[in-house]
């Protein structure tokens, strides 16, 4: 049987491991606080008290993490990456967002352990991570293509191939930077609104079916209204991956006021005390 070695179990990890355990395949799964990971045995999914346990053995090594630092200490506690590609063939599917920088680090980890490396991230949050319904952002050795679709399959409704390298972590990269940008538009639209005395969901309203309409400013400006931010893409996580989308426009020297803007009111958010609630909450920022 395949076994896979999930590190990070968290809003998106534990959906995806539920998933791979679902489709019938031999799931060990870690987390650093290992509550998170405790309710997956349900699922079928064997919770291991390190890395090293759960990469012992296994076939396919998923990482989805909160950035590359935290990658790079779970995979390289206790030798746990070494030791399982000294063992047998492995295959290093890393789904994290860790940006440019991070990205080439973690691929010469795995260079070095001689573990083969697929660069993974997904678009789609918590909704479409339970529902399996996530997108896939993969490149890497056509080689391991085949080897990697079931896994992909199991959790993911859509998987797009982007060529090799890290080409699928700077397309990552690039959907991220529209979707904080338009939450941050959102919210700053219906801000003005409320500023101007006027009810914020005009703004929605108003958009409604036209040319102008987007599906996911209904969803953010939803909560903008209700005031309640039940997390899918948490403000920390927003921030964090502005930050590594303002680093990888600096190596393209794009410039990128956009996303330099949404990123000091996603800080702000976090300063506020908003850090784990959903992005939308970055509303607090712009409005007050």
């Amino acid at each position: 049987m395949t076994t896979v070695a999930v590190l990070g179990t968290g809003i998106m990890g534990a959906p995806m491991a539920r998933h791979l355990a679902k489709a019938g395949l031999d799931v060990r799964v870690w987390n650093r606080t290992i509550d998170k990971a405790q309710p997956l045995a349900d699922d079928g999914a064997t919770v291991c008290d390190s890395p090293a346990q759960a990469l012992q053995g296994a076939n396919f090594l998923l990482t989805m993490l909160a950035d590359a630092d935290a990658v790079e200490e779970s995979v390289t506690r206790d030798d746990a990456l070494a030791k399982a590609a000294a063992n047998g063939s492995l295959v290093w599917v890393q789904s994290s967002t860790v940006g440019i920088s991070g990205t080439e680090r973690l691929m010469r980890l795995a260079a070095d352990a001689g573990v083969g490396y697929v660069d993974a991230p997904v678009l789609g949050t918590r909704e479409p991570a339970e529902a399996g319904k996530l997108t896939v952002l993969a490149s890497g050795p056509d080689e391991l293509r085949d080897a990697c679709q079931p896994l992909f399959d199991a959790y993911g409704a859509k998987t797009v191939w982007v060529g090799d390298g890290d080409r699928a972590s700077r397309l990552k990269l690039v959907m991220n930077s529209w979707v904080i940008a338009l939450v941050t538009a959102t919210g700053e639209a219906m801000a003005l609104a409320d500023g101007l005395g006027l009810d914020p969901k005009r703004f929605l309203d108003t958009i409604e079916g036209g040319p102008l309409d987007v599906s996911y400013a209904h969803a953010k400006g939803s909560m903008m209204i209700k005031r309640e931010f039940p997390t899918s893409f948490p403000t920390w996580g927003a921030a964090k991956d502005a930050g590594l989308i303002a680093e990888a426009a600096g190596v393209a020297g794009v410039r990128t006021p956009l996303a330099d803007g949404a990123r000091a009111a996603m800080q702000r958010a976090v300063e506020l005390g908003h850090a784990d609630e959903d992005l939308a909450a970055v509303w607090y920022a712009l409005r007050g």
